[in-house]
């Protein structure tokens, strides 16, 4: 079988639901032979990585460990999803104080272990502010690490799709910006509805209302559907990331980029921007829309400011100035 790159992978939370989904895709996308398993939970890890040897994949290097050094030292490329899952009647914000802190210790062990990665890929919530704190204590330039938000985007997709009743990728140009989380700003005044721009089609305002929301709770009602967290799309969407990292085909749904923007007016946050990653990493530019879009965007901006500032409360990452002492790419 041939893969796009031999160089080392490393799944963090690899014993977890979203984690195992992860070594399948990419191994079935052919992506890397080379996949170091890393949780700190080592049944379900060591679970995983027997039955990933029993599929029996053409090429397939795999190694298990519960310990950083090993798991990180030599790693090109990494994808985390190492945090708490969200539980039903949680917010995304809930999450915040435990997960930021394992999101800190997360960005330390890249920085000790390998700092020669080439791109991270954090999707454990809230994304958001979890990769920022990854950035800040990993010491990586800012277009090296990206957060997942697509699931927005892809979601907003869905439901435009079962409303008209067409295929879901003849919906396009319809897209979530800002937080990654119910104060997301979606962006639908470019949509195309196979081929016909949404706002000549009929929508009642009622309608539309109804549509961003079912958007905005899509991973809420996931939860109340199956019982627990999504785990299949995260996994896929994190996997097509790091394959444009690898240098495969771009990924070109919204990441979470880090965004310090005097022309955007979005300073020191990470959020879901309009952007591509490939093998050079992360690019980003300006969301337009319009008017009522923009001051969605900003009340979205707003809330992750929020958010980071209520991380610099706990401690867990220093106040904006002094973020580069630990990150001096971040100055």
């Amino acid at each position: 079988m041939a893969f796009l790159t031999d160089e080392k992978l490393v799944i963090v939370g690899a014993g977890g639901m979203i984690g195992s989904n992860m070594v399948q895709s990419v191994l079935m996308l052919g992506l890397t032979p080379n996949i170091c398993l890393y949780d700190i939970y080592e049944p379900g890890v060591h679970g995983v990585y027997d039955e990933m040897c029993h599929c029996a994949i053409p090429g397939a290097n795999l190694s298990y460990t519960v310990d950083a050094k090993e798991a990180f030292t030599g790693a090109k490329y990494i994808i985390s999803s190492g945090g708490a899952p969200r539980k039903e009647g949680m917010t995304r914000e809930d999450l915040l104080k435990g997960n930021c802190q394992i999101a800190a210790d997360f960005g330390e062990n890249i920085k000790k272990y390998c700092p020669d990665v080439k791109h991270v890929v954090v999707i454990f919530n809230p994304a958001d502010v979890t990769a920022l704190t990854a950035l800040i204590h990993s010491g990586l330039k800012p277009n090296q690490l990206t957060s997942l938000a697509a699931l927005d985007s892809t979601r907003l997709q869905q439901q435009l799709a079962q409303e008209f009743g067409v295929q879901q990728d003849k919906v396009t140009n319809a897209y979530t910006y800002g937080g990654h989380g119910e104060q997301m700003a979606v962006f639908a005044s470019k949509a195309l509805i196979d081929g016909k721009p949404l706002c000549e089609l009929p929508l009642s305002a009622e309608r539309w209302a109804e549509i961003k929301h079912m958007t905005t709770q899509g991973g809420s009602n996931i939860i109340k559907l199956r019982g627990r967290s999504s785990f299949q799309s995260p996994a896929y969407q994190a996997v097509k990331m790091i394959e444009g990292a690898m240098g495969g085909e771009p990924f070109t749904w919204p990441a979470g980029c880090y965004v310090n923007c005097d022309k955007c007016g979005f300073k020191h946050v990470m959020m879901a921007m309009p952007s591509v990653i490939d093998k050079d990493g992360v690019h980003f530019t300006a969301p337009e829309g319009t008017a009522e879009e923009m001051a969605a965007l900003q009340a979205s901006y707003e809330h992750l400011q929020k958010m980071r500032d209520e991380i610099i409360d706990l401690g867990i990452i220093p106040a904006v100035e002094e973020w580069g002492k630990d990150n001096p790419n971040l100055v």
